[in-house]
């Protein structure tokens, strides 16, 4: 039996197993796919494997599958899950976490109360422009406003890498009747993106605050994607739609406090939770 923990941040829910002293699984995209159903598995976005870290730097490392197998370069709500499990189970006891990831070494502050750990604050690195880090077939330094057709509709997308791709979509309508599930997959699987993209659809709400949807690459709609509401932050800077500085991004899960000043890190904040415990036959 396979030993797991149910965790979220803001709804955006994940299988975490920790392989610190254990083999990882040999399949963890077959077992991402049926752990992940929610039908007939335990019902997640994805799976996520805590693993010794490859180099002196690291306090450990994680390797995230969405649920449809396919393996994600970083998750910023499963990154912060990842330092709330191992802190509050004594595996690594720094308030400051080095991570390894897919998109590299992160840091993160986690703020400690009683021994728990309700709220991390990540420094997810640079945004990343070119069309080369995005995957975009796509000339220029910077994706920014651009006009592409999905399923017969043209958007704008700004187009930003947090170690993984993503494409911002802002919208006049509001968001939460806007067909995310028609729209969302039709600019995931646009032949212009190389490895396919995550997608948000966003509305300004007021004074640096948005009111975001993603269509996550690989696992649909979510109910919040850090790594999104990230670039969505940078998105927002970019088109002088917010000011440089924090910005509060409400998702469907929840908000996300996101510090961005051009030429810097990004950072973001949020709270993680877990579900429950398990097992699953291996």
């Amino acid at each position: 039996m396979l030993e797991f923990v149910k965790m979220h941040g803001l709804g955006n829910d994940y299988i975490f197993i920790d392989c610190l002293h254990i083999d990882p699984p040999t399949d963890p995209g077959s077992l991402s796919r049926k752990i992940s159903d929610r039908h007939f598995g335990a019902g997640s976005d994805g799976l996520v494997l805590i693993l010794p870290p490859e180099t002196k730097s690291g306090h450990c490392r994680m390797r995230m599958f969405n649920a449809d197998g396919s393996e994600a370069e970083m998750c910023g709500n499963a990154i912060r899950c990842v330092a709330k499990l191992v802190y509050e189970q004594g595996k690594i006891v720094e308030k400051r976490m080095r991570v390894e990831t897919g998109t590299g070494l992160l840091i993160l502050d986690l703020q400690v109360e009683n021994g728990k750990v309700p709220a991390v604050r990540v420094d997810m690195g640079p945004p990343r422009f070119s069309p080369a880090e995005i995957g975009i077939r796509l000339q220029g330094e910077r994706i920014i406003e651009q006009t592409i057709e999905a399923d017969g509709r043209i958007f704008e997308i700004s187009c930003v890498s947090m170690g993984n791709p993503h494409a911002v979509i802002f919208l006049d309508e509001p968001v939460e009747d806007f067909p995310v599930a028609r729209y969302g997959p039709a600019v995931e699987n646009n032949p212009l993106f190389i490895n396919r993209t995550n997608v948000e659809f966003v509305n300004v709400r007021g004074k640096n605050k948005l009111r975001q949807r993603t269509w996550e690459r690989g696992s649909g709609e979510t109910l919040a994607c850090g790594t999104g509401a990230s670039a969505v932050a940078v998105a927002s800077i970019l088109t002088g739609r917010c000011s440089p500085g924090t910005v509060e991004i409400q998702l469907n899960g929840g908000w996300l406090s996101i510090h961005w000043q051009e030429s810097e890190n990004v950072f973001m904040t949020g709270p993680a939770e877990q579900v429950y415990t398990g097992c699953w036959p291996e």
